[in-house]
C-alpha cells in the first residue's frame, strides 16, 4: 500500500513537472519571439517611411527648380514672319529669358521679345534694340543715327529705304526703346506709327537661344 501511494505521488510530481516544462517552453517560444517581430517591424516601417517622406521632398525641390529654370530662362516664344532674317526664321522656336532685365537694363543689339504697345491679345513681336532711352533716333540716306553719330554695329542693312517716324529727328523717353528687325525691308518696327517706341514694361524678356530644331538650333548667333 505504501508503494502504491509512493509511485503515485512520482507520477503527480513528474506530471507537474512535464507541465511546468511545457508552460516555459510556450512562454519563451511565444511571447518574447513576437514582442520582438513586433519592434523590429515597427522600426522597419518608421525607416521606409523616413525614405518616402525624404524621396517626396527631393522630388518636390526638383520639381519647383524645374520650374523657376522653364519660367525664367525657357519661356518659349514662336517668331512670326521674316523681320529678324537671317538670325531667325519663320516659325522658329525661341526661348526667352525673363529674368535678365530684372538684375541689369536691355542694351543695345539684344533681340527682345515684347508685345507691341502692350497689347495682350497679339502675338510677341521679336526685334532688335537699336535706340536706347533718353537717346535721339534719326534715319536719313538709308542711315541709323544716334545722337547724330551714325551707327554701323547691329544694323544688318546698307541703306534702309523706309524711315518712318523717324524721317525725323525722334527722341525716346527715359524708359523707351526704338527696335527694328535685321530684315528691314519686311518689318514692321519702331519705324512703324502703329508700333512706335517700346515701353521697358512692354518688353517680355530676352531672346538667347533657338529651340527648334535644325542648323540654326543653339545660341542665338548675334
Amino acid at each position: 500500500m505504501r508503494d502504491l501511494n509512493f509511485r503515485k505521488k512520482r507520477r503527480r510530481q513528474a506530471n507537474q513537472k512535464r507541465r511546468r516544462k511545457k508552460k516555459q517552453e510556450l512562454k519563451f517560444d511565444t511571447g518574447r519571439p513576437e514582442l520582438r517581430f513586433r519592434r523590429e517591424k515597427t522600426q522597419a516601417q518608421k525607416q521606409n517611411r523616413g525614405e518616402i517622406a525624404n524621396w517626396i521632398v527631393q522630388i518636390i525641390i526638383v520639381c519647383a527648380i524645374a520650374f523657376m529654370l522653364v519660367w525664367f530662362f525657357g519661356q518659349r516664344v514662336s517668331n512670326a514672319g521674316d523681320s529678324m532674317k537671317p538670325v531667325l526664321k519663320n516659325g522658329d522656336v525661341v526661348l526667352v529669358n525673363r529674368l535678365v532685365y530684372n538684375a541689369s537694363k536691355p542694351k543695345r543689339g539684344d533681340i527682345v521679345a515684347f508685345k507691341p504697345n502692350g497689347n495682350e491679345n497679339t502675338h510677341y513681336s521679336i526685334k532688335r534694340i537699336v535706340g536706347l532711352p533718353g537717346e535721339t533716333v534719326q534715319i536719313k540716306d538709308g542711315k541709323v543715327y544716334i545722337n547724330e553719330e551714325e551707327v554701323t554695329q547691329h544694323i544688318f542693312a546698307e541703306d534702309i529705304e523706309e524711315a518712318g517716324i523717324a524721317d525725323e529727328p525722334l527722341q525716346l523717353g527715359g524708359d523707351e526703346y526704338f527696335v527694328m528687325g535685321d530684315n528691314h525691308a519686311g518689318s514692321d518696327d519702331s519705324r512703324m506709327a502703329d508700333i512706335g517706341n517700346v515701353k521697358r514694361s512692354e518688353i517680355f524678356g530676352k531672346v538667347w537661344f533657338v529651340a527648334s530644331p535644325g542648323p540654326d538650333f543653339g545660341f542665338v548667333r548675334r
